[in-house]
């Protein structure tokens, strides 16, 4: 279910692209299922924490040594820390402990708690130590809109899943459990969880540097209104800017759906009713159905006996065909079968050589030599897994053998005499002189 859920993430809008249309988990979600606030100050931080800064933060908020501290960090490899740690380090706090001691394991506890739920990474065994910023003032613990950040951190965590190498996923992942679509769960139970207007909130929400943007305008038949076509989504600020952003939230007000923005209500409670127009264009710009991997191709039967015959005579239209055939393939997706990559490439050719024939029968051929034999293109495949084989035409001569030149051998310069070495009697200078003029005359 939840790789389902990573394959139909769209990063750009933050929804998931179904069969039916746009769904995405919204703020009235958040609180609805969770119950943490999303109406007040948003989680922001300056800039990336680093090791030597975790380390300093878990010295002065938890009372950690620098030792303690620098060991953890070194096992986590990041300025993170362990679950695990966490409880072995603050278990043996009481009641009698100091009042030191008594903050620092609430502050322990408040971190180990959104590192278990609401901020829980891939690995599920750590959390980061720049969380506790949050804590250092416990009183102001319920001054932060949780449930924001808790969707931002999850938006952002569906994205890097989205990606091929990633094989894990993080976030409160009791959002994502479903068993049925329903477009208003909630109906029943607004008494106890009533609708708030945040909801209707247009523009980005953020987790500390992680920015995301929110798109209610994209689900409104998950707010009971009847889904129009909406515009085109828009970039979120760089994490550097996302202080400007703390502003735009005060004044959240200012930045709701309008009544003529969201439209008529649907006729009946849960119904799911959209404008005639919508499905055409989710069309155009999303895929309705993801294909299992044999047919990621999107080449289907249908479409194969929908196109010319082999034995049309023309050449334009045998090189139409073969073109279809490998447009599907090439349009396939970065996952597309191989196996069928090399059929439709293979089929691709044979037509491609049967356009050849026919060209060529128009005009006169070379004949081919009686030494070359080659196998027909036809019925030769030119992609043959794992061997690449390329065909030579019969009616090509082989290329000419290329003999490399013979090697040139360069004698090495005779040796200059020695002044001061005695000269040689004149016997053995004959000699020498006598097999050099035999060698030269042989």
């Amino acid at each position: 279910m939840l790789s389902a859920f990573c394959e139909r993430w769209q990063p750009e809008t933050t929804t998931f692209h179904l069969p039916f249309g746009e769904m995405t988990i919204t703020l009235d979600d958040v609180a609805s299922i969770l119950h943490i606030p999303i109406t007040r100050s948003m989680i922001s931080f300056s800039q990336p924490l680093r090791v030597d800064d975790a380390n300093a933060l878990l010295v002065e908020l938890l009372g950690t040594t620098d030792v303690e501290a620098s060991r953890e960090s070194e096992q986590c490899r990041s300025p993170s820390v362990r679950l695990l740690w966490l409880r072995d380090h603050f278990s043996a706090i009481t009641d009698v402990s100091s009042t030191n001691d008594i903050e620092f394991a609430t502050r322990a506890f408040l971190l180990h708690l959104v590192g278990c739920t609401l901020f829980v990474d891939k690995s599920a065994t750590s959390v980061a130590v720049v969380y506790t910023e949050l804590f250092r003032d416990l009183s102001m613990v319920g001054s932060y809109a949780w449930g924001v950040a808790c969707l931002a951190y999850l938006y952002r965590q569906l994205t890097t899943a989205n990606r091929f190498e990633v094989r894990r996923l993080g976030g409160y992942l009791t959002l994502l459990q479903i068993s049925d679509v329903c477009w208003e769960p909630y109906v029943d139970h607004r008494a106890e969880h009533p609708f708030l207007d945040i909801a209707w909130y247009f523009g980005c929400i953020k987790c500390g540097l992680v920015v995301e943007p929110y798109h209610p305008e994209r689900v409104l038949r998950q707010f009971g209104y009847i889904q129009t076509i909406p515009p085109r989504p828009f970039t979120p600020p760089r994490p550097d800017r996302s202080i400007l952003l703390d502003q735009y939230w005060e004044r959240w007000t200012d930045h709701v759906l309008t009544d003529q923005s969201r439209g008529r209500r649907c006729q009946y409670s849960g119904s799911g009713e959209s404008v005639a127009e919508y499905m055409a264009w989710y069309d155009r710009i999303s895929h309705r159905i993801v294909q299992p991997p044999q047919m990621r191709s999107g080449f289907t039967t249908d479409e194969r006996s929908s196109l010319p015959s082999h034995a049309a005579s023309t050449s334009d239209t045998l090189n139409s065909r073969a073109l279809t055939l490998l447009r599907h393939v090439i349009s396939g997706g970065r996952e597309h079968s191989l196996n069928f990559f090399w059929g439709a490439l293979n089929e691709a050719h044979s037509i491609l050589a049967r356009s050849d024939e026919t060209s060529a029968s128009h005009s006169t051929p070379s004949p081919a030599p009686a030494s070359h034999s080659t196998p027909s293109p036809a019925t030769r495949p030119f992609f043959s897994p794992p061997t690449f084989v390329y065909p030579l035409p019969a009616s090509v001569d082989p290329p000419p053998l290329i003999v490399p030149p013979p090697l040139v051998t360069v004698a090495p310069p005779a040796p200059v005499a020695d002044p001061s070495a005695p000269a040689p009697d004149s016997t053995q200078s004959t000699t020498i002189y006598v097999r050099s003029k035999k060698k030269k005359e042989t």
